[in-house]
């Protein structure tokens, strides 16, 4: 049972992480908060943006708040599965015997920074599958636990076109968030050059330690969900698929494919994580309202008409929210 102390500890705990971040990270609230939510409620994070906006240094820099062991590996066409996961190597013992040894791939870490996943071709890309949904990796018949907590924080560019491998929607969906990283302001700006002429390192300090975040994510998982805004969230994902009987107007128009059971899972976990960050003990129609675009903007596949009219899937995610907020004939759906 959550008491009124454990609350209190885990905003105190947040609110130290939050403040460790932002002296390596200028602005992007939205997408420090994004990050932060999904790691403690255990999901992986695909950060979308142009180059320079700071998507490598808020993993680093998280790497460093967590005090967690922190691989990064850069995924390039030549990239292997081996070189990923591991492979099993030949020894010799001091008599000249050989055996088969396993030597542990960067994945053997806590934090994986997966830097431009999509310029490793699908073969590399499949080989972080099983990592991210079940936490093991298996090679040549042999499944090895890893390490929890466990995070894949993913980026990508998403104007370069030459050279990447679009990820298949297998992968995509094992991203619990989708976070698109924008350019700084001008105001931002500034006082990212004016830091960076000081130093390039990080300077954030340990704030959290794994032991302890796996007790904010059981902390955040006792957290109750009244059973009209469970639904809420349940519609909100069927809403999405213009087949369903809960189908939005928007999404009849403009979506082609609909978003999976695991957008339902994603909504709930991370909504009773915003609901603790702000000293909530209940998920509210509002955490789920505004979790509804990281959560469902890489779920859905848009149809021909939705390119050709330049409509984006945030555009079609605020449709499907407002209708799903105002009209009455979902308020009647048992």
């Amino acid at each position: 049972m959550v008491t009124e102390k454990d609350i209190n500890q885990f905003c105190q705990q947040c609110a130290n992480i939050f403040e460790q971040v932002s002296r390596d990270v200028i602005g992007q609230k939205e997408v420090v908060e994004g990050t932060i939510i999904a790691m403690i409620a255990g999901g992986n994070v695909l950060l979308e943006g142009v180059p320079g906006v700071g998507k490598t240094r808020l993993v680093r820099s998280l790497g460093r708040v967590f005090d967690l062991p922190f691989s990064r590996i850069q995924f390039t066409p030549d990239l292997m599965p081996a070189d990923v996961t591991g492979t099993n190597i030949i020894v010799k013992d001091e008599n000249g015997n050989s055996s088969f040894d396993f030597q542990p791939g960067p994945i053997f870490s806590n934090i994986i920074l997966a830097d431009e996943i999509n310029r490793a071709t699908p073969k590399t890309q499949s080989a972080l599958l099983e990592a991210m949904q079940e936490h093991t990796v298996t090679v040549m018949g042999v499944s090895r636990k890893l390490n929890e907590p466990f995070f894949v924080l993913a980026t990508q560019n998403p104007i370069e076109q030459d050279g990447t491998y679009p990820l298949p929607e297998a992968q995509m969906d094992r991203f619990m968030f989708k976070l698109i990283v924008p350019n700084p302001s001008l105001e931002e700006l500034m006082q990212i050059v004016d830091m960076t002429q000081k130093t390039m390192a990080e300077t954030a300090e340990c704030a959290c330690n794994g032991e302890q975040l796996l007790r904010m994510r059981e902390t955040a998982n006792q957290i109750p969900v009244a059973e009209e805004v469970l639904r809420y969230a349940m519609i909100m994902t069927s809403a999405t698929h213009p087949d369903s009987e809960c189908a939005s107007e928007a999404a009849k128009k403009y979506i082609r494919v609909g978003a999976s059971p695991r957008a339902g899972q994603a909504l709930i976990s991370a909504a009773k994580v915003k609901a603790l960050i702000k000293g909530r003990f209940n998920v509210a129609f509002s955490d789920i309202e505004e979790l509804a675009y990281p959560v469902l903007r890489h779920r859905i596949k848009m149809n021909f008409e939705a390119i050709a009219e330049r409509v984006s899937p945030d555009d079609v995610i605020k449709m499907i929210v407002e209708e799903v907020s105002k009209n009455p004939k979902y308020k009647k759906i048992k």
